[in-house]
C-alpha cells in the first residue's frame, strides 16, 4: 500500500492524493492548482501519472481546487467512477460547466490582447464538451453509507461542514488479507457557521491508523463566528459614508451564500436595507438554486428560516439582484455607488470579479472586501498584501481602493478548531498524520501544536512525495 501526494502539498490549492492498493490507483480529489499563470497552466495540463491508469476518484467536495481538473483527467483518458455526496454531484454539474465556460472566454479575451502584441494564442485547459463527457461518471452517495470504491478500498462519507455536500472520508484499505484505516478530513469547516450543519467527526465509532488533514489555518485564529454580522457591517457602513462601490470576491459555493445570508439578516434588522446588492455570477445564481434543493445539509436555524412564513427568502431579500446577463454585468462598471457587488472567483483569478476589480481598485473611494483565503501568487493575495500596483489581465493598475480582510467568514477551521478536532483521534493508535492543503509555515505550526497534544509522526509531505501504508496488526 502506498500514498502519494500529487497536489495541495505545502500549498492550499490543487488537492490531489493518490492511493495505490492491490495494484489499483485511486485519487482523492482532482483539483485545479492556482498560482502564477504559467506555472498553473503547466501543472494543470500535465498529470504526474497516466490518467487511464486511475481506477476511481473519491471527491471530498465541489470547490474547483478540489474538483476542477476532473474534466482534464477525463480528456486525457480517465473513464472510471467519481464518488461524492449527492449535493457535491449537483454542485459539480453547474461548477464544472461554468469553469469550462470561463476558461474558454478568458482564453478568448487574452488572445485578443495577444493578437495585438503578436503573441501566440492560449488554449483553455478543457472545454464544455469535456465537462459533458465527465458528468456521467459521477456517482452520488449518502452520508454515513459505506460503499466500495474498488475491491480493495471501502469508503464512508461524513459531513465536513465546509460547503454544501462537503465530506470527510473514512477509508478501509485491504491488501493480501491485511487491512488498515485511513481518514481524510477534506476541507474541514467551522462549528456554528450559518446555513450548514457542523462538522461530523470522521473517527466516530471506529479506529483510524493514518490521517490526512488539511492545515490551511494551522497557525492562525479566526474571529468568533458570532462576530460575522458586525464585522461585515462595520466596513460597509464606513464605505457608505463615501458612497463607495464595494467589491466582494467570493467563491460561488458557500461563501457567496454565507455573505448573502448575513446581509439578509442585517437587512431585516434595518441596518443595510437602503443599499443595493448584486450577485454578479451566473454560477452563483445556479449554485443558490442547488442550495435550495439540498436542505438536508442545512442546520436547524436555516431550516427554520426557510420554512417560516414570517421570513423572506434568505437568499433573495428585497434589495438583492442576481445577474446572469453579461451586459447587465458591464453596466455595474459604470454605476455610481453606493452598492455592493459579490462576484466569483474567490481568489480573483478568473470570472467577472476580475473585470470589476479592473474598474475599482484605482479609485480611493472604493472598497475591496476580502472574505476568504487567498493563495500565494494570486491577484487576491496581492490585494491582501496591498501591493501598490497589481496586474489585471496583464495590465498594471494602481491599488488605491481600501482593502478590508474579514477572517470570521472563513469556511476553514482555524488552529484551535483543527487541534480540537484531531485530538478526538486515538493518539496511541494513529501511526502517522499527513498535513496537506496549507502553506508550509501553517502546516509546521499545526504540527507543533499536535505534538504538544501528544501526537507523533507528523509530516508535511512535498508534492510527489510517497508514504508507505503499513497495515501492521490490521483493522480491529
Amino acid at each position: 500500500m502506498l500514498l502519494q501526494f500529487q497536489g495541495a502539498a505545502r500549498t492550499v490549492t490543487g488537492s490531489m492524493h493518490m492511493l495505490i492498493v492491490g495494484g489499483r490507483m485511486v485519487l482523492l480529489d482532482c483539483g485545479i492548482y492556482h498560482g502564477r499563470r504559467d506555472e498553473a497552466r503547466a501543472r494543470n495540463s500535465r498529470f504526474p501519472f497516466a490518467p487511464p491508469s486511475i481506477s476511481a476518484v473519491v471527491l471530498s467536495h465541489a470547490h474547483i481546487d478540489h474538483s476542477g481538473n476532473l474534466p482534464g483527467l477525463v480528456k486525457q483518458g480517465f473513464q472510471g467512477p467519481i464518488y461524492c455526496t449527492h449535493a457535491t454531484k449537483s454542485l459539480c454539474e453547474v461548477m464544472l460547466r461554468d469553469s469550462a465556460f470561463i476558461q474558454e472566454k478568458d482564453a478568448e479575451f487574452i488572445n485578443k490582447k495577444h493578437h495585438k502584441k503578436g503573441q501566440p494564442d492560449v488554449t483553455p485547459l478543457y472545454t464544455r464538451e469535456d465537462v459533458e463527457n465527465t458528468l456521467p461518471l459521477f456517482r452520488g452517495i449518502n452520508y454515513s453509507q459505506s460503499f466500495d470504491v474498488t475491491n480493495e478500498v471501502e469508503c464512508r462519507f461524513e459531513d465536513a461542514g465546509h460547503i454544501l455536500g462537503s465530506a470527510s472520508l473514512a477509508l478501509t484499505l485491504t491488501e493480501n488479507s491485511h487491512s488498515v484505516r485511513l481518514a481524510f478530513t477534506g476541507d474541514l469547516g467551522r462549528p456554528n457557521l450559518p446555513i450548514l450543519r457542523d462538522p461530523v467527526f470522521i473517527g466516530e465509532g471506529t479506529t483510524i491508523d493514518y490521517l490526512i488533514s488539511e492545515s490551511t489555518y494551522g497557525g492562525r485564529y479566526h474571529a468568533p463566528v458570532e462576530q460575522m454580522e458586525e464585522q461585515l457591517l462595520a466596513p460597509i457602513a464606513r464605505a457608505l459614508e463615501r458612497k463607495a462601490k464595494i467589491v466582494i470576491p467570493a467563491f460561488s459555493v458557500g461563501r457567496t451564500q454565507e455573505i448573502v445570508y448575513t446581509l439578509h439578516k442585517l437587512s431585516i434588522k434595518g441596518k443595510i436595507d437602503h443599499i443595493p446588492v448584486f450577485v454578479d455570477s451566473p454560477l452563483s445564481v445556479n449554485v443558490t438554486d442547488v442550495f435550495r434543493k439540498h436542505s438536508e445539509c442545512f442546520d436547524e436555524e436555516t431550516k427554520a428560516v426557510l420554512t417560516s412564513p414570517l421570513q423572506n427568502d434568505p437568499f433573495g431579500f428585497e434589495r438583492l439582484t442576481y445577474i446572469r446577463d453579461l451586459e447587465q454585468s458591464k453596466e455595474l462598471n459604470e454605476r455610481e455607488g453606493p452598492f455592493i457587488v459579490i462576484a466569483a472567483s474567490g481568489m480573483c483569478e478568473a470570472g467577472r470579479v476580475v473585470h470589476h476589480l479592473a474598474h475599482t481598485v484605482s479609485d480611493p473611494g472604493n472598497m475591496v472586501l476580502v472574505v476568504g483565503y487567498q493563495a500565494e501568487n494570486t491577484l487576491g493575495k496581492k490585494l491582501v498584501m496591498k501591493e501598490p500596483v497589481v496586474n489585471i489581465f496583464g495590465e498594471p493598475h494602481e491599488l488605491k481602493a481600501e482593502v478590508v480582510v474579514l477572517n470570521s467568514f472563513s469556511g476553514h477551521a482555524d488552529r484551535n478548531e483543527l487541534i480540537s478536532y484531531i485530538r478526538r483521534f486515538d493518539a496511541k493508535r494513529l501511526k502517522q498524520i499527513f498535513l496537506v492543503h496549507g502553506d508550509l509555515d501553517q502546516s509546521q505550526k499545526l504540527a507543533a501544536g499536535l505534538q504538544e497534544a501528544g501526537f507523533r509522526s507528523i509530516s508535511s509531505p512535498a508534492r510527489g512525495e510517497k508514504a508507505p501504508i503499513d497495515p501492521g496488526n490490521g483493522v480491529d
